[in-house]
């Protein structure tokens, strides 16, 4: 964890430091290296939240886009007693979770039923074939009448099936913590994937981190419709005026009607 309780202040983990677990109250000790970066960790083998992951470089760089006191924060089901610790918890009720590591679908769907208000931010350079996958499939994406938002016929040839029958949306990130010099690559930008619906279809928003990141400070992820079309990117597509049309997909090398699927 990032966070512990140092004389009941919420603390980063300094060497030779003590501190409580907010969490469960069990005692936690400051880990300070050269590997891994600075963190608590209870005394012993303890793992007193069993949604908490363990924390990657990826993790730590998306959390510190946000105030301390939105990290790390006790979220409680007044009606159950459950608990959890939510990754980012605005003061506006908003989660984001951060995956890195593979997340079992029953539990991903608890998450989503917990939480209710949230995001997944998803590592996308996890497995090394989901971005050349992603970029191949990407160029299949349909034009909407808004700018920046993307139909996609196939999603399962698109995005880890794990995260394709998502009740909440989903953002993944394909940069990770790697630095991209070109502006125009790909990675530099994030993939909101909508919320599944009865339509066989998704669609699918591009936008920018620093967009997104200003969106979750602001509450304003889904108001502000002008600004999003100033932060997109139009992927290429083959024969663009054909792709258009709605009664048309392109599957496998070619263009065939929708309704045959």
């Amino acid at each position: 964890m990032k966070l512990a309780l140092v004389n009941n202040v919420r603390s980063y983990a300094t060497k030779g430091a003590k501190g409580s677990c907010p969490f469960c109250g069990s005692d936690v000790i400051a880990k300070c290296g050269t590997i891994k970066t600075d963190h608590w960790a209870h005394k012993g083998v303890r793992n007193c939240d069993p949604w908490w992951e363990n924390e990657t470089d990826w993790h730590r760089a998306w959390k510190d886009n946000f105030r301390a006191d939105w990290q790390e924060v006790i979220a409680h089901d007044e009606a159950t007693g459950e608990k959890h610790i939510a990754d980012i918890k605005t003061d506006y009720g908003l989660v984001l979770e951060f995956q890195h590591s593979h997340l079992n679908p029953i539990e991903r769907s608890s998450r989503e039923k917990f939480y209710k208000n949230m995001i997944w931010v998803v590592d996308g350079t996890r497995l090394k074939r989901d971005y050349p996958r992603f970029e191949k499939a990407k160029q299949d994406f349909r034009v909407t009448n808004k700018q920046g938002i993307f139909i996609v016929d196939f999603p399962d040839e698109c995005f880890p099936s794990a995260w394709i029958n998502n009740r909440v949306p989903v953002i993944f990130d394909f940069k990770g913590t790697d630095v991209i010099v070109d502006a125009k690559d790909s990675r530099n930008y994030l993939y909101m994937l909508y919320p599944k619906s009865a339509a066989r279809h998704r669609f699918v928003a591009i936008i920018t981190r620093e967009f997104f990141v200003d969106c979750i400070i602001s509450g304003n992820l889904f108001a502000k419709k002008q600004e999003t079309q100033k932060q997109v990117v139009t992927p290429p597509a083959p024969n663009r005026r054909v792709a258009a049309r709605s009664q048309y997909v392109f599957h496998k090398g070619r263009y065939v009607r929708r309704w045959r699927f």
